[in-house]
């Protein structure tokens, strides 16, 4: 059974572990280049918001372009941070800072401040052709607007959205990052996430350039507003209308680390329930699913005997020949690949906080809000 889950997922599942959905090459654009707007949520963002400002707007882009950073109620600098971003590049006039308004409660956080965002570049004249909805702790390279623009009109695509290099520097990073990228790959094949006739969708939240017009036509944000996951509630939302493409990405980096393995924790935890539809079936199905998958072949490698033992080795090594393209990706060792079933084993216990959290009522807990609940309500 070990052995055939791994097969299966090696030939049968889009070959996710590959990992070539990628955006290396250059793509040109002949027709005229299409207004975007970018649209950054912040709360309590003064450390990384400078370096995103910055870097959006030196963006080497052929056609209109302007910046709106949503102060979401931030209790530090966030707002003069970034004014001060645009100022040091003579480019105020291309940011827009909105104060954040008071989330409502059948809201998230993140989305409700995107949400604002949106209203305003609705009300520009004229308003934009796309919205690229990003962190506040993106650095984008100088032509990285461009590619994606170039992509999403070439192929008519609704969303394009890249999966940001996440920060891999600290020990804990190099442990869990590569490994939470290879999961979210397996969860979401990006390459039928890109096949229009599967009904697979996905985005990666730090990165999305959405076709301003498909939105609205998709019901905007207030039909997602209460989603966790907001960018795979985005993606499968605008799959309906049209195309959409995720790859990975070395043009677009985040710069929040992850220090230590308590920061991880907090980061799987904080979502990882909701993708389980906070459903305690689904919690003991998918703890049973992960043991099976990742923590058996090495329990079968040194406690059986023969072939079952055999082939528990096997799997193990099919495993770690899987996650090597993504450690590849991260500049990491191959034989981090060995060490792939103690790393999952972690992520179950982040699953398992990740509930314990929910039924304290500190769900989805960000920057001191907790909004889990908020997703039960829809």
């Amino acid at each position: 059974m070990v052995l055939a889950i791994w097969l299966y997922l090696l030939v049968a599942r889009g070959r996710f572990w590959q990992a070539t959905e990628r955006d290396d090459e250059m793509l040109s654009w002949g027709g005229p280049w299409p207004s975007v707007t970018a649209i950054i949520p912040a709360r309590d963002e003064a450390l990384s918001v400078g370096e995103t400002v910055v870097s959006l707007l030196g963006q080497a882009y052929r056609g209109e372009f302007r910046v709106i950073v949503v102060d979401d109620q931030s209790r530090d600098a966030t707002a003069q941070v970034a004014r001060e971003a645009a100022a040091k590049l003579g480019k105020s006039d291309r940011l827009t800072v909105l104060p954040g308004r008071v989330l409502p409660s059948d809201w998230t956080g993140k989305l409700w401040a995107q949400q604002q965002g949106v209203a305003f570049a609705d009300e520009l004249q004229p308003p934009p052709n796309y919205l690229l909805f990003t962190d506040a702790d993106i650095v984008y390279g100088p032509d990285a607007v461009s590619q994606l623009v170039a992509r999403a009109q070439t192929n008519g695509f609704v969303l394009t959205s890249l999966m940001v290099k996440l920060n891999c520097k600290s020990f804990a990073e190099r442990m869990f990052i590569p490994a939470f990228i290879f999961f979210f790959q397996m969860l979401y094949p990006f390459a039928w996430a890109n096949d229009q006739r599967r009904s697979t969708s996905a985005a990666a939240g730090g990165c999305m350039l959405v076709r301003r017009d498909a939105l609205r036509q998709a019901g905007g944000m207030a039909a997602i507003r209460g989603a966790l996951i907001d960018d795979c509630a985005l993606a499968k939302l605008l799959k309906a209308i049209g195309p959409i493409w995720i790859g990975l990405t070395e043009r677009v980096h985040s710069i929040r680390p992850y220090p230590s393995v308590a920061d991880i924790r907090a980061m799987v935890a904080r979502t990882a329930y909701a993708q389980l539809r906070y459903s305690p079936f689904l919690l003991i199905g998918t703890i049973l699913g992960l043991a099976l998958t990742y923590v058996a072949p090495v329990a079968l490698t040194i406690f059986a005997s023969g072939l079952a033992q055999f082939l528990g080795l096997f799997a193990w090594l099919l495993m770690a020949l899987a996650f090597r393209p993504t450690l590849r990706f991260y500049g990491l060792s191959a034989l981090w690949g060995l060490a792939l079933p103690a790393i999952a084993a972690l992520y179950m216990v982040f699953t398992v906080d990740s509930a314990y959290q929910h039924a304290r009522g500190r769900g989805g807990m960000w920057k001191g809000r907790a909004q889990a609940n908020v997703s039960e309500l829809q």
